[in-house]
Order: C-alpha cells, then sequence, then structure tokens
C-alpha cells in the first residue's frame, strides 16, 4: 500500500463528509448523476468510431494522484471547457490484428504515450471479456501555430478516446451515459473526465474512492455562458514541464493538506456560482487556485523544484489587477504550465487583446469561448482529418 504524508492521511475522513456534501448539493440543484451501467452489452467486432474532445481549464484546480492506476485525484475540482484546440480520434477493434497500432499524428506511439492509451484501450477489453487488438489515430488540433504547455490537450485526448473507444466496442448508443463516459475518461488524464462531460465540469474524486465512483459531471444550462469570452495565449515552457513529474511531487508539499481543507467547500460554493450563472466567481476563483497550483507546485520535490510559470505570466497577472481596477472585469488562469486563459465578457474582448498584446507581442491570442462534451463524429470526416484515406 502506497503512503501517503500524515497530513494527507489525517484529512481522510475530513474528504469522505466533504464528497458527501458535494454529492447533497447536486441533488439540490436538481443535477441528475447517470448510473453507472451493471451491464454492457456485447462487444462489437471491426466497428470504427470516431469523436472530437476539447481541452479543459482548470477553475478550482487539482494536482496529486492518490490512485496512480485509475487517475484517481485526492481532491475534486472544477474546470471549464475550451474551443481553443481540439482532438480527432478514431478506433476500431479488430480481431484479426496482430496487435495495437496507434499513432499520434504522422508518428507510432510509443513509450508513455503509448502505455497510457493501451491502459484505456486494456480497460475497454477487460470490461468486454475480449482481447482484440485497436486501430487507433489521433491527432490535436491547434488554433494557434504554437501549442503552448498547459493548454489540457492530454484531456481532450483521453475524453476523445474514451468516446470513440465506447462507441467502436459497445455501440454509439453507450456514449450517452456520461458517468460511464468520464469514468472511461479518466484512466488516460484524470482531467480527460472533465474534458468528457463538457462545458464547466466537476470532477468527483478524493483518496481511497473506486473506478465507478470517480466521475465528472456537468455543471452549467446550455447557453448559460453565452456572454463570457476566453482568450487563450499559448506559452511554452523553457524548462520541458512534465505534468505527471509535478502530479507525483505534489502531495510532499507542506502546502497541499491546506489545499485539500478547504476544497468541498469551495466545490458546494462552485455549484452554486455556476448554476447561478456567476461567472466571475468562477473566474476569480480560477485566478486564486492558480496561483495556489503553483504554490503547490513550486514547494513540492526535493533538490529539483518544478517552477511552472514563465516571466510573462508575473506580468499578465499584474495586467488583470490592472484592468479590473479601471473596471474591466478580467480574470486570468493557469494550470500545471505557463499557457494562460482569459476569462471576461465578450465586449471587453479588444481591450483585453491590446493589453495581452503589450506584454507578450509574440504571443498568438486564440479567441474563443466555452466548449461543450466530447461527441461522436462521422468517420469519413474523421478519416480525412487523421489523412486515413
Amino acid at each position: 500500500m502506497v503512503q501517503f504524508p500524515a497530513a494527507i492521511q489525517a484529512l481522510q475522513s475530513h474528504m469522505e463528509a466533504g464528497h458527501h456534501d458535494i454529492l447533497a448539493a447536486l441533488r439540490d440543484h436538481g443535477i441528475v448523476v447517470d448510473a453507472y451501467p451493471t451491464q454492457l452489452p456485447p462487444p462489437i467486432a471491426q466497428h470504427g468510431a470516431a469523436a472530437r474532445a476539447f481541452p479543459m481549464q482548470g477553475i478550482l484546480k487539482y494536482h496529486g494522484l492518490s490512485d496512480w492506476a485509475q487517475r484517481i485525484a485526492f481532491l475534486p475540482s472544477i474546470s471549464l471547457n475550451s474551443d481553443a484546440a481540439s482532438t480527432v480520434t478514431y478506433v476500431e477493434f479488430v480481431p484479426t490484428a496482430p496487435a495495437d497500432d496507434i499513432w499520434l499524428g504522422d508518428t507510432p506511439a510509443s513509450g508513455r504515450e503509448r502505455d497510457r492509451i493501451v491502459q484505456t484501450l486494456d480497460a475497454l477489453r477487460h470490461m468486454a471479456g475480449v482481447t482484440w487488438p485497436a486501430v487507433v489515430r489521433t491527432k490535436n488540433f491547434f488554433r494557434a501555430a504554437v501549442a503552448g504547455k498547459g493548454l489540457g490537450s492530454s484531456a481532450s485526448g483521453s475524453a476523445a478516446l474514451a468516446v470513440a473507444g465506447i462507441a467502436a466496442l459497445f455501440g454509439d448508443h453507450m456514449i450517452a451515459n456520461q458517468r460511464f463516459v468520464s469514468c472511461v475518461a479518466r484512466l488516460l488524464a484524470g482531467s480527460g473526465c472533465r474534458a468528457a462531460v463538457g462545458g464547466i465540469a466537476l470532477w468527483v474524486s478524493h483518496m481511497g474512492l473506486g473506478h465507478a465512483d470517480s466521475f465528472a459531471v456537468r455543471l452549467d444550462q446550455p447557453g448559460q455562458f453565452d456572454d463570457v469570452a476566453l482568450l487563450t495565449v499559448p506559452i511554452e515552457s523553457r524548462v520541458g514541464l512534465k505534468t505527471e513529474q509535478a502530479h507525483a511531487d505534489a502531495p510532499t508539499s507542506t502546502l497541499f493538506a491546506g489545499w485539500m481543507t478547504t476544497r468541498s467547500s469551495e466545490i458546494v460554493a462552485g455549484i452554486a456560482a455556476t448554476r447561478r450563472g456567476d461567472w466571475q466567481w468562477l473566474g476569480r476563483m480560477s485566478e486564486i487556485d492558480s496561483m495556489r497550483l503553483h504554490g503547490v507546485t513550486m514547494s513540492g520535490g526535493d533538490d529539483y523544484k518544478i517552477i511552472g510559470w514563465e516571466p510573462e505570466n508575473i506580468a499578465l497577472f499584474r495586467m488583470c489587477n490592472t484592468l479590473r481596477a479601471q473596471g474591466i472585469s478580467v480574470y486570468c488562469s493557469t494550470d500545471t504550465g505557463p499557457t494562460a486563459v482569459f476569462m471576461l465578457q465578450r465586449r471587453h474582448v479588444d481591450e483585453v487583446a491590446a493589453a495581452i498584446q503589450a506584454i507578450v507581442p509574440a504571443a498568438p491570442i486564440i479567441q474563443g469561448q466555452i466548449a461543450g462534451a466530447a461527441q461522436l463524429v462521422p468517420v469519413a470526416e474523421a478519416q480525412t482529418l487523421l489523412k486515413m484515406t
């Protein structure tokens, strides 16, 4: 059994109590959670399916995994999907194939990237009781020439793989169960569960939960945040930042336990804020938690400290302070890497974009909005995009 720092172990009962508070808040706000399927349909051979998913940006963020095999986090989290990029994935299970055939864009998958995809495929095969190899083609599509670090494309890749894999093996109708889809999406990248359900999404998680109980659910309603614009500024990491290393280091930070203690109450408040359409609460918390996330990241580890921000980030956070003092509500959010996402109202896009450009004149600014759930796309369309035909 993995031993966690004593301060984290001492919070087990606190997090369990908070978990029940969160489930109660979902019920109080009329948010329905699908039942995890107790029986799956017979598996389908040689049935190709394709899906598109969007990356997420953390609002109440997460670091650290209490169960690495199942990608279950120490604490619950909330994020939003962004249309700054997308992932398209094609999956087909072929009984006669010699082995899994997996490509990332124009390159055969290898190493840790391949292992994480195979883990999801193996989970689906185990559920179906088959050993059929799979053909997987997947590609990230960015709306800027620079992808940056911290855009959330591992989450979109995980969500697209889950939707396409479930539809290919069990039929298109099975993706209607968002709890099931989000649990499968969690297996490649934990945040993939939120990317799968889209919009403003909650990931229910804490140390000790099982696979079917660590899921995501969408909190917002269609059209509720149409007035909210997202400006994404991709920034490359100059230190070669690896998210998995940050996850491993985070629980060793003395700040981590303190981060956990307020999380459940903040999630309950976040559910209420989302349901009433309070985008400014979400923006404020995304900015505050960016700073807490990086505090945890930078204070974990031993000799090598992960300093995930670049110098530009400090200036961009200060810029938001200046603009808010001038009456323009805008909030800056970063996840593990330096890529910055700004939440604001559409009428202020030009002013905020000009302020960003003055600080990082060479960086692209992607104007977008909150994106929806991972969805199936026509196989022929995906095959063209993935250059399979």
